[in-house]
């Protein structure tokens, strides 16, 4: 009876340290499988935390790229506006001293010169006159008759123009037409001389 006590006894015991070992062992495994996950998630969680960074770093220098983009786009078209500006008011003042021009003592000749140019762009021998009123009297001394025997036509006198300096001439009932006024002739210019004259006013060499 005593020994299989003991039997039972000792058999109870090697069970018990069997379960207990492999409790251990599955304790352990556990632990380690744990510790590989946890390393997974860190490994994860870095990768995942480098990835977000690099993507923010990327959209920080993007934006800030765009920004300086945008800035200096800006800049350009605020220094373009200005430039127009500047050159619209040149123009303009330029435009309202064009009638000083007759002040000139080689005035009448610059008067001949304007009606010439015009009459060879109609290319007709008969055609009619229209001046501002210094420039009128100027041609009907003597420039309307020397012309017409040069051209071999007949120029005449139409009237004192309301607006501008210089000379307006039509021809064939009026279907013919061109305006050879100072300000039609900036106005022709002014899309060339832009750029030079913005060179000039801020100092550069044409």
């Amino acid at each position: 009876m005593n020994t299989e006590t003991q039997d039972i006894e000792m058999l109870s015991r090697a069970i018990l340290t069997e379960a207990r070992d492999e409790a251990e062992q599955i304790k352990a495994e556990a632990k380690e499988k744990a510790e590989a996950i946890r390393k997974r998630v860190q490994e994860q969680a870095e990768q995942e935390r480098k990835a977000i960074l690099d993507r923010a770093r990327e959209d920080a220098e993007r934006l800030r790229g765009q920004a300086v983009a945008t800035a200096q786009l800006k800049a350009r078209s605020l220094q373009l506006t200005n430039r127009e500006q500047l050159l619209d008011r040149v123009f303009k003042t330029v435009r309202e001293k064009l009638s000083e021009v007759q002040n000139r003592p080689d005035y009448d000749q610059v008067a001949a010169l304007l009606l010439r140019e015009a009459l060879v762009q109609l290319r007709v021998n008969k055609a009619q006159v229209s001046a501002d009123k210094t420039t009128q009297t100027i041609l009907e001394k003597s420039v309307l008759d020397e012309l017409s025997k040069e051209f071999n036509g007949q120029f005449t006198s139409a009237g004192v123009l309301e607006e501008g300096t210089g000379v307006i001439v039509n021809a064939a009932d009026g279907k013919l037409h061109y305006d050879n006024t100072l300000e039609t002739r900036l106005q022709r210019l002014e899309g060339t001389l832009r750029a030079s004259v913005y060179k000039i006013l801020v100092g550069e060499q044409s």
